[in-house]
Order: C-alpha cells, then sequence, then structure tokens
C-alpha cells in the first residue's frame, strides 16, 4: 500500500506568521495563519483541521459505498460532509475534540434501518476514522430517493 505524504512550512512568530500546506501529490496547496486557525475564517485560508475534515469525509464516502456495493447496494451518490471542531483545553491547549460527519447517499433497494446500520459500519471501519479515533466522531447519515 502506499504512503502519503503531505507537507508545511512556517514562518514568523506564532501570531503574525502564517504557513503553507502542500499535500504530496500536488493536488493542492495553501496557506494558513493563527487566525485561520483558531480565530475565524479568513478568505484563501485554511488550517489542518479543515484539510482533516476532507481527508475523512473523502474516506467516509468511500468507506460507505464500499459497505453498500459489497451488500449488493451500489449507491448513485454518496455525499458526506465533515466538521472537526477545535477547542481549547486548559491543560492540553487546543485540542480537537469532535469530528461530526453527516452523509446522504441516493442508493436503491434498503430500507433506512439496514442503510443506518451499514453507514454506522463505515464510520467505525473507516481508516480515517480508526486513525482519529481519540475525538468523539458523530454521524448523522440519511438515504436519499
Amino acid at each position: 500500500m502506499p504512503v502519503r505524504s503531505s507537507e508545511a512550512t512556517w514562518r514568523g512568530g506564532v501570531h503574525d506568521g502564517d504557513g503553507e500546506l502542500e499535500l504530496g501529490s500536488g493536488a493542492w496547496q495553501g496557506r494558513y495563519t493563527f487566525r485561520s486557525r483558531f480565530e475565524a475564517d479568513e478568505p484563501k485560508k485554511s488550517n489542518p483541521e479543515e484539510l482533516l475534515a476532507a481527508g475523512h469525509a473523502g474516506c467516509y464516502s468511500l468507506a460507505l459505498a464500499n459497505r453498500l456495493e459489497g451488500a449488493g447496494h451500489e449507491p448513485d451518490r454518496v455525499h458526506t460532509t465533515a466538521d472537526c471542531h477545535i477547542e481549547m483545553d486548559d491543560e492540553k491547549g487546543p485540542t480537537i475534540t469532535r469530528i461530526d460527519l453527516e452523509t446522504e447517499a441516493t442508493v436503491e433497494g434498503i430500507d433506512d434501518e439496514r442503510f443506518r446500520e451499514m453507514a454506522h459500519a463505515a464510520k467505525v471501519g473507516c481508516p480515517v476514522s480508526r486513525a482519529v479515533n481519540a475525538p468523539e466522531i458523530t454521524l448523522e447519515a440519511e438515504r436519499v430517493a
């Protein structure tokens, strides 16, 4: 299996400096700052938590599609959003405390209860979920016709 890499460079002090994130594939490169991470959104600036959320949403969507297809219910579409919460912990400092997944899938031939069971199994089995199992990961799943 391949090893995936990304890199980051930070220049300057924590509050007045800025950084650059780059995916190893070269598909994306962007800037981040203390403000874009811990205070407010800044136009055209990202943060590690946003990238973690994107990776988790992508991994989960593929994991759910795989489970559905394996059970004979190939989905037309699986769409997932991931909200990565970062909060200040008095002892540990900034801490990712929770990731909220919300997914909806267009898939025929499966009832809602079975769909939710498979959605939960995908949450537990998704490689990114397993990698970040320290924060609580919530899920809302909806099958759409």
